[in-house]
């Protein structure tokens, strides 16, 4: 088996090639509906798909774009991941945090994770941000392989969430619950997600901001709230209901984005 890292940075080398630029300094990686966030976040210096750089699986959700763009922004190299890789697809672990992965050894100090997910908080609202101030995984799986141990203390980094207050001071926090997909969870589940303490559940994020923390990279993560989950209102689920609202509030995220990029 190949090692991970070294996957990476040959990506690395492969995408440095592809742009034209040596330097990188903060990741931005775009889940469902986030596509016009990336258009608005300045003309990309170069653009290309995932699956033109070594290691990576072609995306298979719908929302989400399978390209990276490079854009210069505040005298920052900013890469934009336009989607990603789920468990839930069967490439692996691997497969799901390769991106982050390549972009840190591309020299990225800064990874931003953003996510479209369901609420458990009934305080929590559709078309809310939410900054992540820590996760329960759900998935018994792990980035890191063999005697690799990482402090997860302050995975979501304490700086970068105040950094986002700067720029929106109603920002509130919640616990991110990593559920396994690509089946929504039951009422019963969710009544046990609070019961442990989540306010928020999705599909992703949790393996790449380890694998992030893991390679020394401060990680923010932040939430687009695009429904109530299982069992908290008397309606069914639909991942058309994820993309509709991520559609209806890209304006204020593309702006909050704007800002903390503009701080980090």
């Amino acid at each position: 088996m190949s090692d991970p890292l070294d996957a990476a940075r040959e990506a690395a080398d492969e995408l440095r090639a592809r742009t034209g630029d040596d330097r990188f300094d903060v990741a931005l990686v775009l889940g469902s509906g986030w596509k016009r966030a990336a258009e608005s976040l300045g003309e990309p210096i170069a653009a290309l798909p995932t699956t033109d750089l070594p290691g990576f699986a072609a995306t298979s959700v719908a929302g989400h774009e399978g390209r990276i763009d490079a854009v210069e922004r505040g005298g920052q190299r900013v890469l934009l991941f336009l989607g990603r890789t789920h468990l839930y697809e069967g490439h692996g672990v691997a497969a799901a945090v390769h991106g982050v992965r390549t972009a840190i050894a591309a020299g990225a100090h800064t990874v931003v994770l953003t996510n479209a997910c369901g609420s458990i908080n009934a305080d929590l609202e559709p078309g809310e941000p939410v900054l992540i101030s820590d996760h329960i995984s759900l998935t018994a799986v792990s980035p890191l392989v063999g005697p690799q141990f990482v402090d997860l203390t302050d995975l979501y980094s304490t700086r970068l969430r105040g950094l986002a207050r700067e720029v929106d001071p109603g920002l509130r926090e919640g616990v991110y619950a990593h559920w396994p997909g690509p089946a929504f969870e039951t009422p019963a589940e969710i009544r046990m997600l609070r019961t442990l303490g989540a306010d928020l559940v999705g599909m992703s994020t949790v393996p790449e901001a380890i694998a992030a923390r893991h390679m020394g990279i401060e990680v923010l993560g932040l939430s687009c709230i695009t429904n109530m989950a299982a069992g908290v209102l008397p309606q069914p689920l639909d991942h058309r209901e994820v993309m509709e609202t991520a559609r209806r509030v890209r304006g204020s995220f593309i702006a909050l984005l704007e800002g903390i990029i503009g701080r980090l």
